[in-house]
């Protein structure tokens, strides 16, 4: 606030400090400098405390959050998918997707408006590979494992039904066409988002229940960690594996119904 009220009167929260104040995710992103933007075509300048953007920014680029003028989240993200390496723009980017009710269409109109040379297009590469089907830090983390590995893409939160009709579950990704489920397993599973009544030992075996009925329907399931994920050839080839032992085993049976994406 204090930083806000320092700067000249035409500037915003913008980048990543727009993002904190919006309570997006961010993962790995330095958030001891606080970033604003004015509208105007040149004159940014940083400090140690600040740094202040140039950009050209129209009225309905800006809002107001608990008395503070901020970049809306549209713009917000767009911001931020010129500004931050891929991994930590598309964590920040499938949250706004996934939370806020910001469409794939909303981002793309704010990119729209950036200028060419300012990174426009950098900016709808980035916007291609954002997913608000991801529910999590480490789901996200996940997909750009994926991307970087060159593994197939995945589909998103899918529901699986066995051949009588029961619902299996919704599993994190499904590689369909090679029939093999993955799974990321973060900690809140087993702690914090633990059901009121029930103990982490409730999850595991409720989990484990579920997961040896995707399994008795034909799908290989491969499970990581937050941990792993720092040691992207180890998950890779554990999902690798798993396609060749699905191209060695009759097809999974039931059926898919997607999760359409926002």
């Amino acid at each position: 606030m204090e930083t806000l009220q320092a700067a000249s009167t035409d500037a915003v929260l913008s980048h990543q400090s727009a993002a904190v104040i919006h309570g997006l995710d961010l993962w790995n992103t330095p958030l001891a400098v606080a970033h604003l933007t004015r509208s105007r075509p040149t004159g940014g300048r940083r400090t140690r405390h600040r740094h202040v953007h140039s950009a050209t920014l129209q009225p309905d680029e800006v809002t107001e959050v608990d008395g503070l003028a901020v970049t809306t989240v549209a713009r917000t993200v767009a911001d931020l998918a010129r500004t931050l390496p891929f991994e930590q723009t598309v964590i920040v980017g499938d949250h706004a997707l996934h939370a806020t009710g910001l469409t794939s269409d909303d981002v793309a109109a704010a990119a729209d408006r950036i200028a060419p040379h300012a990174g426009r297009r950098r900016v709808h590469r980035v916007l291609n590979q954002l997913d608000g089907r991801s529910e999590s830090v480490g789901e996200s983390r996940s997909r750009v494992l994926m991307l970087r590995e060159q593994l197939p893409v995945p589909g998103c939160q899918p529901n699986l039904y066995a051949a009588d009709g029961d619902h299996l579950g919704r599993v994190d990704f499904l590689f369909e066409e090679v029939g093999v489920v993955g799974e990321f397993d973060g900690r809140g599973k087993y702690g914090r988002l633990v059901p009121d009544g029930q103990v982490p030992a409730d999850v595991v075996w409720a989990e484990k229940r579920r997961e040896n009925a995707i399994r008795d329907a034909g799908w290989q399931v491969v499970r990581w960690t937050w941990d792993e994920l720092e040691i992207p050839n180890v998950v890779a080839r554990r999902i690798r594996d798993a396609v060749k032992r699905a191209r060695l085993s009759p097809p999974p049976n039931g059926r898919v119904e997607h999760t359409p994406r926002p």
